[in-house]
């Protein structure tokens, strides 16, 4: 258990993944966050995008729609609005999400930011879906 961590992904619903890892790659609004064991404890915010779990040579992807990650003590606890495997988000799901954001109003200050931020989240739907 040394060499591993401990991922938690908990949305508003429930928690959707809770397993070891080698290494957690974390989408951060700043760049992607790598973390091995011994990480030292951070507190971060989250972007859109992709969240990679590495364990036993296998690479798992999830999608997260931004939120917060906490590393401490060989625990990774991600808290994001949503998240979902990569099998489950599809490349015709995405570019619909992208249609839709971009048909929302935007004529008031409120709206706009609304607005924004869902086009951001669809948008980095459709790139992960390309990669």
């Amino acid at each position: 258990m040394a060499n591993k961590l401990q991922i938690v992904i908990v949305t508003p619903e429930k928690t959707t993944l809770d397993q070891q890892a080698e290494f957690v790659a974390l989408p951060m609004i700043d760049g992607e966050a790598g973390i091995l064991p011994h990480h030292a404890p951070m507190i971060g915010r989250l972007g859109p995008g992709e969240l990679r779990i590495r364990n036993d040579g296998k690479t798992d992807r999830y999608f997260v729609d931004g939120g917060f990650a906490q590393i401490e003590s060989g625990v990774v606890s991600v808290l994001p609005g949503s998240s979902m495997p990569a099998s489950d988000l599809h490349a015709e799901d995405a570019k619909k999400a992208l249609d839709d954001a971009l048909a929302l109003p935007a004529d008031k200050p409120e709206l706009n930011e609304i607005r924004r931020k869902a086009v951001a989240i669809a948008r980095a739907k459709v790139r992960f879906t390309e990669a």
